[in-house]
């Protein structure tokens, strides 16, 4: 596909109006019955997309990998992972994708590859073999330890010795995923031709995993005490991430005129315009993590109060500023269950607090990004033992503090049966049959067992269901230009169980309340808030007259309000 066909159709700043859907495509759709969803899969679904209103597909890395870490240890950057398909495939899903009115956005992983990519294969050959500085070789310590204590994310360290050259090369993930060496212009080089490949191909723009931590800290230093509790916060401030990413964006994504969002883990809201401020010419918008990891530490849960929560989504928007743009998130592969998370996951609420949730995702001055299965409400899954769990980081979390006594297993596990990234990896819930009609074979992963009470055939035909609450949701959002670029404002930010803001944009007033809570209670608004009439309810609120001060919530009511 030409560049200009690849662009034309896409005004200045699109991504600022669309709503975005992830596909994590192993859990997504399985069309050929190995028990592995593939593209295939996902082109048999797109009517499914369509109904519900999205705009774009994000797609979790597709490339050909070995899977040490779920396709974002890439093996080869221009091939498709065989389980999931063909090139022909994913064009073919790409074609029918634009039919659909559907754009794509794909996964661009280059902190790292695999230690199975031909880079790093050739890299570890020997140390003047011409890919050697495509990655971070260093010498170990005098006595033969790694050369700094930096950390592994996955746990151990971040050092791994190579027993060919007898030096070790830098992983801040899995061992199986080297980091690259941006210093080297001819690694920035293939970087930009693997974009081209695929924004040629029609793709409209990149998510960016752990973009921030292509720049690395001159000479390596150790860390200290304080930076080991958080080392994100050092290895997402290297000196040069904002030169590379004025390069990116000037040599490619202005170019095509492609959307890109970047993981800003270890960003904090502080240096966030530095990356979104589009007179800077950066990225589009990243993700922030004040939100999904506002009762998180590290892999232990803790408690969050709507406060605070308030407090994050205030920062937020103040970041982005008038020269920014933000995303709204509450769930990505990454992540546990929204509704488990944020709601109430027990059948009284489940439906209705994820309606709730759904609200407050969609009426933020941001791009929604929408994870599959949470328009279905689905729950994160009943984990009993470390055996249940497939995510290398719990195994090498498990191995790092259980099998060495530093934590008893009872404890970690119940922390990360509410924290681990499988919760949001089991397969979609399509119906109620065997594996909940993701696959005909044995799944990659189990199916939560609810598919019976949670799932997509269901709530088709349920017009007051999750998934058409959503819908709702999407098609006022695509309407209403003051939920989408209206100034946001949090008119009672202390409420310890009410969420109330209001988007305004010229003449235009929203505003939208949320008792984030099972208890119903009655709610006063601030002086000088007039209510025209309720605009999208999530089926719990009575009629509000207009004129109306005081409202009446019933447990986990959301109500978008017009306002005099």
């Amino acid at each position: 596909m030409s560049q200009a066909r690849a662009t034309s159709h896409r005004p200045t700043a699109w991504w600022k109006e669309v709503v975005i859907y992830q596909v994590y495509p192993r859990s997504f759709n399985d069309s050929n019955g190995d028990g592995v969803g593939d593209l295939n899969g996902i082109t048999a679904k797109l009517n499914y997309l369509k109904q519900l209103g999205i705009d774009v597909v994000w797609l979790s890395p597709h490339f050909d990998s070995p899977n040490a870490d779920n396709g974002y240890d890439i093996r080869d950057y221009r091939q498709v992972l065989a389980e999931f398909g063909t090139m022909a495939d994913f064009d073919q899903m790409l074609e029918a994708m634009r039919a659909h009115g559907i754009d794509l956005i794909v996964d661009l992983v280059v902190n790292h590859t695999s230690d199975e990519h031909a880079w790093f294969a050739e890299s570890r050959r020997s140390r003047d073999n011409p890919h050697r500085d495509y990655y971070i070789w260093r010498d170990g310590s005098p006595d033969g330890s790694p050369p700094n204590n930096y950390p592994s994310f996955f746990g151990g360290s971040a050092w791994e010795l190579d027993p060919t050259t007898g030096q070790y090369y830098l992983h801040y993930f899995d061992v199986k995923q080297p980091d690259l060496n941006w210093e080297n212009p001819k690694v920035r080089a293939e970087v930009f031709d693997l974009m081209r490949f695929w924004l040629d191909k029609g793709v409209a723009g990149f998510r960016m995993d752990v973009i921030p931590f292509i720049s690395k800290q001159p000479g390596l230093p150790d860390l200290t005490p304080d930076q080991l509790a958080h080392p994100e916060f050092v290895y997402s401030n290297g000196p040069r991430v904002h030169q590379y990413l004025q390069d990116l964006h000037h040599e490619i994504l202005r170019s095509y005129n492609a959307m890109s969002v970047g993981e800003a883990f270890g960003v904090t809201m502080e240096q966030a315009p530095l990356f979104t401020d589009a007179r800077r010419g950066e990225l589009s918008m990243i993700f922030q993590f004040d939100v999904v990891r506002l009762d998180r530490q590290n892999w232990r849960k803790t408690d969050w109060t709507l406060p605070a929560l308030k407090a994050a989504y205030a920062r937020i928007d103040q970041a982005a500023g008038l020269h920014g743009w933000a995303t709204s998130y509450l769930c990505n592969h990454d992540n546990p269950r929204a509704v488990s998370h944020f709601g109430d996951d027990s059948p009284a609420w489940r439906e209705r607090s994820a309606k709730a949730l759904a609200t407050l995702l969609l009426t933020q001055r941001a791009t929604p990004f929408l994870y599959q299965g949470d328009e279905l409400g689905m729950t994160n899954y009943p984990f009993r033992s470390v055996e249940d769990y497939d995510d290398v980081e719990v195994h090498g979390q498990w191995r790092e503090l259980v099998e060495t006594g530093r934590v008893p297993a009872a404890e970690y596990l119940d922390h990360v049966r509410q924290t681990s990234r499988d919760n949001a990896r089991t397969p979609m819930q399509w119906d109620s049959g065997p594996h909940g009609g993701f696959t005909t074979g044995r799944p990659w992963l189990a199916v939560n067992p609810n598919c019976v009470e949670i799932n997509a055939a269901a709530q088709l035909e349920d017009p007051d269901s999750v998934f058409h609450h959503h819908r709702r949701l999407i098609a006022l959002r695509r309407k209403t230009p003051a939920l989408v670029h209206g100034a946001y404002e949090d008119i009672d930010p202390k409420h310890l169980q009410v969420f109330a803001y209001t988007r305004a944009l010229a003449d235009e007033q929203y505003l939208v309340v949320l008792n984030l809570g099972a208890r119903p209670l009655q709610y006063a608004l601030p002086s000088g808030i007039s209510i025209e009439r309720a605009v999208l309810d999530n089926g719990s609120g009575d009629g509000v007259a207009a004129g109306a001060t005081l409202l009446r919530l019933a447990p986990w009511q959301a109500t978008i309000y017009k306002l005099e």
